[in-house]
This record gives structure tokens, sequence and C-alpha cells, in this order.
């Protein structure tokens, strides 16, 4: 230990734990956005229909518009025009799970399973022994769709160690169709009748769901100075809320003008979906949802094809993402200089494989808010040995042209069932994004 890390300020306290509200009120990809879009609503923002006409009044002030699982949401300033650019920063809503199958009826030596896929790379481990709740989409007979959430039903028991002598010198391992199906009780249970019970509807009506499960143990503060906070879906939730309480922040507040003149940036946030399975669906990055939304504000602010592209050219993307923090069990697994840590501030993703999209030109962008916001900026890179994962970033980058910085906050425990950061890095996130919408 170099230095004591002091507890939480205040303000730092009151926004983790607004991160665990919103965590909890999020147990899918669809709750993140219903969450999400009830706060931008409950702040002024106004819902627009993809499928309606969008006219100038209707792109002006503070607007978002829902695709599935994906929230977009923007905060055009007085004055906005076709020459305005665009200051975006993106995230996703999904996070690693076990999905329940579409007929998930299984049962083995008196107990009622239910069957589940892998979704996402999770520690498989870090859903063994915990309560799991049940929550996404239905759909039902009449094309109406409604969300589920269930409390802790589920529960996924580990062999016990009598059972596997070897499991403590030789290592867990675990098969995903054999070992990872979770129990919900005693006898005959009906899935689908749990499901309608918790979503009012009648089992006969389902003809379709999207339905993951998620820790049910609530996100709480800990440490000795409650410096640390651990909840389900850090990875992402910690950028979608931080986002969204950024565009609000900024749509609440008084706009400087742009130090260089011309037109203030239009501010806008999304959060994509499907992140953690590649992005190639029509609400996740590599989907049109982004693409289609700037089009369209762009066009009904008087713009056209040409004038488009130049505002595209002269627009920034910030890909928030959660990243890896050193590790103090594992330390040869990181990069022997850059050694990213929990309490010090967002950091940047740097990848010579463009893994992540961050150069130098975007660098300099994220710096310079972060100075503004007089918050504390830190790197990650990986250990040449361990490649990384990717983000929203170069998928974003690549169909949109527009210079693209990926960041995030720092964790342990990524893709766990429950992940840990610390208090004091949401806000910073959250500040430093405020910065940079406002260009």
């Amino acid at each position: 230990m170099t230095h004591t890390a002091p507890a939480p300020s205040a303000a730092a306290r009151e926004n983790a734990l607004d991160l665990g509200a919103f965590v909890t009120a999020s147990p899918s990809s669809f709750h993140a956005v219903r969450e999400s879009a009830r706060r931008l609503e409950q702040a002024g923002f106004t819902r627009l229909e993809e499928t309606e006409h969008w006219e100038r009044d209707d792109v002006a002030g503070n607007r978002f518009v829902e695709r599935d699982g994906a929230i977009l949401a923007w905060s055009a300033p007085e004055g906005a025009d076709a020459r305005s650019p665009f200051r975006i920063v993106g995230s996703h809503t999904d996070s690693p799970a076990l999905k329940l199958k579409p007929n998930p009826q299984l049962g083995a030596e008196g107990f009622a399973q239910v069957g589940v896929e892998i979704y996402g790379g999770p520690l498989l481990n870090s859903w063994l022994d915990r309560e799991l709740r049940m929550a996404g989409r239905l759909t039902l007979r009449d094309g109406r769709s409604v969300l589920v959430d269930t409390p802790g039903l589920l529960r996924v028991p580990q062999l016990a160690v009598h059972l596997d002598r070897a499991v403590n010198k030789e290592g867990l391992a675990l098969d995903p169709q054999r070992h990872m199906q979770p129990i919900i009780g005693l006898g005959e249970v009906d899935v689908l009748t749990v499901l309608a019970e918790h979503a009012d509807v009648e089992p006969v009506e389902i003809v379709g769901m999207d339905v993951v499960t998620v820790d049910a143990q609530s996100p709480a503060l800990f440490g000795a100075r409650e410096e640390l906070l651990a909840s389900a879906r850090l990875d992402n939730l910690s950028s979608v809320h931080a986002e969204v309480q950024a565009l609000i922040a900024l749509a609440s507040g008084e706009r400087e003008e742009p130090a260089a003149g011309g037109p203030a940036p239009i501010a806008l946030m999304i959060a994509n979906d499907h992140e953690e399975v590649g992005s190639a669906t029509r609400s996740g990055a590599g989907g049109p949802f982004l693409e289609d939304a700037l089009v369209r504000i762009h066009a009904a602010l008087g713009g056209d094809d040409v004038s488009r592209r130049e505002v595209m050219a002269s627009s920034l993307v910030l890909s928030a993402d959660a990243g890896h923090a050193a590790h103090p069990n594992y330390p040869e697994r990181h990069d022997p200089v850059t050694r990213p840590r929990l309490g010090a501030g967002p950091m940047l993703k740097i990848n010579a494989q463009q893994r992540y999209a961050t150069d130098a030109v975007g660098i300099a962008a994220f710096t310079a808010a972060c100075e503004r916001a007089e918050v504390p900026l830190q790197h990650f890179v990986s250990n040449n040995a361990m490649p990384c994962g990717s983000t929203i970033g170069p998928i974003t980058a690549t169909r949109l042209g527009m210079t693209t910085i990926d960041v995030g906050i720092t964790l342990l425990s990524m893709h766990s069932a429950r992940e840990m950061c610390a208090a004091v890095d949401p806000l910073l996130l959250q500040r430093s994004c405020v910065a940079f919408l406002a260009g």
C-alpha cells in the first residue's frame, strides 16, 4: 500500500447509490431502456417514435427514441441547424448472462429446472450458489410486448467438495449444458406460468420471450471506508447511467458558447444492445439505429447528404465501456508499466490492433474534457500476451467515419455475476461525459 484512499465524498456516495438503484431497476436491456426513459422524461425530455415523420420542431430541444433494448437521446441547443456537429457518448445495455431457451422446461432428480444457454462470456462459476432473478421481454399473441421481472427464484447449486475432492487443486470445470441449468423448485414447475404471473398476463398469451438471469442481491457499498461498490451489470450500466445523467445535467444547465465559434454541438447519447454477443443486430452498434437517427435529425434541421457528411467529419464519439483495473492477485496479467487503478478516474483504452478506436486526436479531445471537468485520467493497454476484448467504438467509427475514443471506469471481477468498482469512479466518468458532450 502506497497511500490511504479517502472515503468517497457525499456526492460520490450519492451517485454510487443512485447507480445501484439504476442497476436494480435495470435487470435486462429492456428494463435499462425503460429506466433511462423514465429518468429522461422526468427531466423534461420528449419521446419520439421512429415510425413518425420528424420535422424541425420535433428534433429541437430534448428528445429520445427507443428501439427494443436500445435507447438514444439528444439535447439540441437553441439555434441548432444543419451545421451543428454532434458530440456523442455511446454504451451498451446488455451484460453476460444465462438466457432462457424458448422451451425452458427441464427437470431431474425431483427438481424443476430452467433451460438456459450462455449469453456472452460470463464467468460461469460466479453464477453458482446465488439467487437469480429472471427478467426481460415477453411478446404476446395480440402483438404487444410486456416486461417481466421476478424475485430471486433460481439457483445453480455447485457440487459439494465431498463429491469432487480435486476441485480445489485441479480447478472447477463447468460444462455449460450439464452444469449450468438453474433449479426453480421441487416437483413440477411451469416456467411460463411463473413468468406470466409476474408479468400479469395469461400463460397462453405468451408466444415469445427474451429473458435473462441476473444476480438478485442488491448493489452495496463495501470496504473499510465504503469506498467500493459491488453490483451486477456494472459492465456496462456504469456507462449507461453516466451518460443518461450527464445528458440530463447538460440539458438542465446553461451552455457556454463554443470557444472556437460556430454552432454549438448537439449532445447525444446512445445505449445499444447486444455488445456482449457482437453488436450485429438492429439494436446493436453494428445496426443502423444511430445512423438512422443522425440522418433524420440532420435532415429535419435543413441538411442534405453533402452537409451531413461535413457534419459527420467534425463530430466526435465517446465509446464508454468498463475496463480492467490491475488485479492485486494476478499482477502478471497486466502491462508492466500501465497499471489502471480503482478510484483513479476514467481511463483511455488504447490498442495497437484497433480493438479500441482511440487515436491521438481522440486522446487530445477527451483529455481536454477531463481537464475542464477537473477529473483525473488514466490509460489502459493490454499485456501483449493477453489479447483484449473490444467495444462499440471500432464498430461505430467504421459505420460513421467519426473520430471515436474508447474510455471507461475500471472494474475487478468483470463478467462476474457481481462486479466491483470504486465508489468515486462513476461520478468522475459522469462529469467527464458532461464536459465532453458540451464540446
